[in-house]
């Protein structure tokens, strides 16, 4: 960059070779890269490591990630979950009350997810397990009915992204009850057979979340755009336009 095209990096540059190494499971050469920048790297950069740490379940490394990023920034809700994220994963309860309740400590709260959707000019919205829209058993039902048909398709619910303390059974629950499936069940039922359905989500999709609208989308042969924190994620026929990055 510097040589050929006289363009001097800049810390967004650093954040996505950062997030490119470490979604590749190069933790140490991401670590080694954040260690090279010739400025203390910004939050983007260390949540891109971070985040690979969470993917590839390094506790130890992602724990120290963290501790500079709360260092630098004390009131970044996301950091918390996400390091209360990786302690869930691994399954280290204590310690995801601990991060908890040091959120309370500082008086911070978690974003809720919701889910977005618009039909005949007015927009619905969903939150997780949400069962107070006037259709709730319609969407209940339906949802029921995809999980069925995901399942035999050859769906396997992956309930590690249920960072909750719970049984296999009632994590695939909590996992059918969030706000994007809700939104996209309502979508189906209200609107014409074949047509687009648009989702907006405030937060990013979950993994599970995108494998079951892959088979969603092959199933009832719709397309379906779900704008998420991150990207725009366009299912057609069983595929996504991110491939599964995101």
């Amino acid at each position: 960059m510097e040589r050929d095209h006289n363009i001097k990096p800049s810390d967004k540059h650093y954040a996505c070779f950062v997030d490119l190494l470490s979604r590749a499971g190069c933790l140490e050469e991401a670590d080694a890269l954040v260690k090279q920048i010739p400025i203390e790297p910004n939050t983007d950069v260390l949540e891109a490591l971070l985040n690979g740490c969470r993917i590839h379940k390094n506790i130890n490394m992602g724990i120290q990630i963290a501790d500079r990023l709360i260092s630098l920034d004390y009131l970044n809700t996301g950091i918390y979950v996400m390091l209360s994220n990786i302690y869930s994963e691994a399954r280290k309860w204590e310690s995801v009350n601990y991060i908890r309740g040091l959120m309370r400590i500082r008086g911070l709260k978690k974003t809720p997810a919701f889910s977005l959707i618009e039909v005949g000019n007015q927009v619905y919205t969903f939150f997780a397990g949400d069962d107070s829209h006037p259709g709730w058993v319609d969407i209940k039902q339906l949802l029921e009915n995809l999980r069925l048909e995901v399942e035999a398709s050859g769906y396997v619910a992956n309930t590690s992204c249920v960072l909750r303390d719970v049984n296999e059974s009632m994590k695939v629950q909590l996992l059918w009850g969030h706000s994007e499936r809700l939104a996209i069940a309502f979508g189906l039922l209200t609107t014409p057979y074949g047509s687009l359905i648009q989702i907006t989500k405030n937060l990013r999709v979950c993994v599970d979340c995108h494998t079951v609208t892959k088979y969603i989308s092959k199933i009832v042969k719709r397309e379906i755009i779900v704008r998420d924190a991150n990207r725009f994620h366009h299912f057609v026929n069983g595929e996504c336009s991110c491939n599964d990055y995101w």
